[in-house]
Formats: structure tokens, sequence, C-alpha cells
């Protein structure tokens, strides 16, 4: 996104109530964000062959995407050519300030 990018206006979304104050723009559409997680993970297929694919998942910030792309993943394993394994793990980091 370029610093001079003014986004989307906040009425063409379904914003939650709690947000609509604090929200002024919308970036970056929830359906932009699913399509490029879905590319993420045909990328992730084709760049890995047949290889096994292990996951790490960074707890906290990062579990939605996560689910979202082993979603996507798995549902190109199950329809694709080849099927290839594939080992979920997680992991808790404490940042230093």
């Amino acid at each position: 996104i370029r610093d001079e990018e003014s986004g989307y206006n906040k009425n063409l979304f379904c914003i939650p109530k709690h947000y609509e104050d604090d929200l002024e723009r919308v970036f970056i559409p929830h359906g932009l964000i699913l399509d490029r997680t879905e590319r993420l993970a045909r990328d992730i297929m084709q760049d890995m062959g047949s290889h096994h694919i292990v996951a790490l998942c960074v707890l906290k910030g990062g579990y939605k995407f996560f689910a979202d792309l082993l979603d996507h993943i798995k549902a190109l394993n199950r329809n694709g050519d080849k099927s290839v394994p594939i080992t979920v793990d997680f992991v808790r980091i404490k940042s230093y300030c």
C-alpha cells in the first residue's frame, strides 16, 4: 500500500458498532485478504512439490490467518493431483521491550 493511498470509505462495509467511532477508512477489504491467502496457499503447494509441509503458527496474533491458510492448503491437497503430508504445530513467543 502506497503512503498516499486513501483506502475505501467505511460506509461501503459492514463495520461492527463497537469499531465505528475508531475506524476512519478501510485499506484492505476482507475479500482481498482471503484472495491473497488462497494465492499464498497455491504458491506454497507449488513450491513445496511433494515435500512434507511443516506449518508453525505463532500464537495469539497469527491464529486466524494460519487457520485460513491451512484451510486453503488442505483443500488444494484434497482436490489436487498429489497429496502432501502436513504437520501442524504452535509456538508462543514473548516479545521483549
